[in-house]
């Protein structure tokens, strides 16, 4: 056993390899300077970078346009107002031998030479002059032709202009996120300050984003940025550049509330935009790619569907005091495609409400039956549905249902049409409670909710008085879009889905990404389409769709604390055409009332919202049945 702290010796064979590389890579750097001088191609300045193009984003029909993204945001600035210290949080993370190397680096080379024998992509630039000249003057493909025009224009560059210069040139054109190209709008749109009041803290901030702009902004992956953000200040005290104590015990600072910069994606078609810019980076192409290089982009939204989930939202919003918040989503069954979206009413880059994480209430006693169900339990079966009830697990508190209600004889289907809590947590003890959360997470319910306590995971405790069987009545956390896709697989026969909304990408007639569904079956026909029969008897309590469309579905209300109010409200259904979830809620747990002061209920706007969605997105279509499921005993 090799002792802490130390590491294994690396194998001479690998050893050897790397210089090998090194040496071709050396030798390579050398063809290039003494090529470079010759090339006629000239290193742009910022003023002269190339003219970049807008990229059209489209509606599933590749015909109607949703959203152009592309202007920029920017203000050049001299590096002389640029603080010293955040120039090092920049060359921590992008480039730490930025003053001693020249223009480009071997073991980048090395590695780009050895992915193009091997028939690998192309690997990204390593220098911040190769990334300067990539991002001002060449496309951003990833070949063998444009990574040798990239060295050759760093080779000159780095003759041709002081350090000083070149990085003055990258801080002024490198795209930050939200819109904003160049150190000065970033400090801007991110802090609200010039780049000369900058922080170190802040500036690391900053210089974490710039490796994927999308993914560590802080607005969308808060646990990703944090961490990197850290990690950058550790590099930058290693250097020497910052206190190692601050760098140890600083505090992430406070980032303003994303969309000041792109009031052109205003409304909630921007969650759409920012959904969109997330998947594509995914799928290795950059928001700074999308937002300069002309792109097409087909989605996977259905313009009636997403008109009629902006209506239903917006009728909603008039009943409702201005700080409740809600979300909408729409999961094609079978397939994945997201056909509406409606992450907030704000703009692009808010927080997007259908990927927060909210309590599920009683529409997780949609996944407590399924997993019933596919262990043979039949839903005519008897179950004590008595209130208040003592329960295992619960230290003396008794259980009760909603309302007062007790149901000593109920069937398992009666007590779901009731949503009765006490024979579903008596449920959860005879199966399990980690297989009820195995099923969720097959069906579509992710294993991660932003650092909260995850399904997966099943603490003891969520909070005093909360158990693991607490799963059955809804105690735990998911976000809208799960919901709806994880309803998808009940509507679906029991295939699961995973959820997209990205169809196709093109740029200059090449395309970059086509979407393939990504699939796998869960439940076998028979048990989801029993499930199904049940959940269309519960969702029928709450009114038919027009021209009595099938559907099925449940409502769903948290409580809030232990008062008397709720804190979150849902109508989770589905026909066989779409599945859709509809939550109501706070940033924050707080009580969630109209405007008249009166709590709202998953049974009351969350059903309306859902039942109009429904009726616009699906007006004119022929319906559609459910498959019919086998005869119940």
């Amino acid at each position: 056993m090799r002792p802490w702290g130390k590491h294994r010796a690396r194998p001479k064979r690998s050893r050897r390899w790397r210089t090998v590389l090194g040496t071709v890579a050396a030798l390579f750097v050398s063809l290039v300077s003494g090529i470079a001088y010759g090339a006629g191609e000239a290193v742009p300045l910022p003023g002269e970078v190339k003219t970049s193009q807008a990229s059209v984003i489209y509606y599933a029909d590749g015909v109607t346009e949703l959203a152009r993204v592309g202007v920029e945001n920017r203000t050049d600035v001299r590096l002389a107002e640029v603080p010293e210290h955040v120039q090092h949080a920049v060359l921590a993370a992008e480039d730490r031998g930025f003053r001693d190397n020249h223009g480009v680096s071997l073991t980048g080379i090395g590695r780009a030479l050895l992915a193009n024998a091997t028939g690998k992509e192309m690997q990204g630039a390593s220098t911040i002059t190769q990334q300067y000249v990539k991002n001002a003057f060449l496309s951003q493909d990833r070949t063998i032709n444009r990574k040798l025009r990239e060295v050759v224009l760093a080779v000159k560059a780095d003759h041709k202009y002081s350090k000083d210069e070149i990085l003055e040139f990258y801080l002024n054109t490198v795209y930050f996120g939200r819109g904003a190209y160049g150190i000065d709008a970033a400090a801007q749109t991110y802090f609200g300050l010039p780049v000369r009041k900058l922080s170190a803290e802040q500036g690391a901030v900053l210089a974490a984003v710039i490796k994927a702009p999308t993914g560590f902004d802080p607005a969308n992956n808060f646990e990703g940025a944090r961490d990197r953000w850290r990690y950058l200040l550790r590099a930058m005290a290693d250097e020497g550049w910052l206190d190692r104590r601050r760098a140890d015990t600083a505090q992430y600072p406070a980032i303003r509330k994303p969309g000041h910069s792109v009031r052109s994606l205003t409304g909630p078609n921007g969650y759409v935009v920012a959904r969109v810019e997330r998947e594509l980076e995914q799928r290795g192409i950059s928001a700074q790619r999308l937002r300069t290089g002309g792109l097409r982009v087909v989605t996977t939204i259905d313009k009636r569907a997403q008109d009629a989930a902006l209506n239903a939202m917006r009728a909603a919003q008039s009943q409702q005091p201005a700080s409740n918040q809600g979300a909408l989503v729409a999961v094609e069954p079978g397939s994945g495609r997201l056909r509406a979206y409606h992450g907030g009413r704000e703009a692009y880059g808010y927080l997007d409400y259908a990927e927060g994480t909210y309590p599920a209430a009683s529409t997780f006693k949609a996944y407590v039956l399924a997993a019933a169900f596919r262990r043979g339990i039949s839903p005519a079966d008897i179950w004590d549905g008595s209130s208040p009830m003592l329960l295992p697990g619960r230290g003396g508190t008794p259980l009760t249902n909603r309302d007062g209600i007790s149901c000593p004889g109920c069937t398992l289907e009666e007590s779901m049409m009731l949503s009765l809590n006490t024979p579903f947590y008596a449920l959860a003890l005879k199966l399990g409670p980690e297989r009820i959360a195995e099923l969720a997470h097959e069906a579509g319910i992710r294993r991660t909710d932003h650092g909260r306590p995850t399904l997966v995971d099943l603490p003891g405790e969520l909070t005093p008085g909360f158990t693991r069987a607490d799963i059955a009545i809804g105690r735990y956390r998911v976000t809208p879009i799960d919901q709806a896709a994880g309803f998808a697989t009940f509507a679906s026969g029991g295939v699961h889905a995973e959820p997209f909304i990205v169809e196709r990408a093109v740029q200059d007639g090449t395309e970059l990404y086509r979407a393939e569904p990504r699939t796998r079956r869960v439940l076998d026909p028979q048990t989801s389409a029993n499930l199904t029969q049940v959940l269309s008897r519960t969702a029928a309590q709450h009114g038919r769709l027009h021209g009595d469309r099938p559907a099925a579905g449940k409502t769903g209300t948290a409580q809030y604390r232990s008062s008397r109010d709720n804190s979150d409200a849902w109508m989770v259904g589905y026909t066989p055409g779409l599945s859709v979830s509809v939550w109501l809620g706070h940033d924050r747990p707080a009580p969630l009332r109209d405007k008249a002061g009166r709590p709202i209920e998953g049974h009351g706007l969350p059903v309306r919202i859902w039942q109009a969605f429904l009726d616009g997105a699906l007006a004119g279509r022929p319906v559609e049945q459910f498959t019919v499921g086998i005869p119940r005993v």
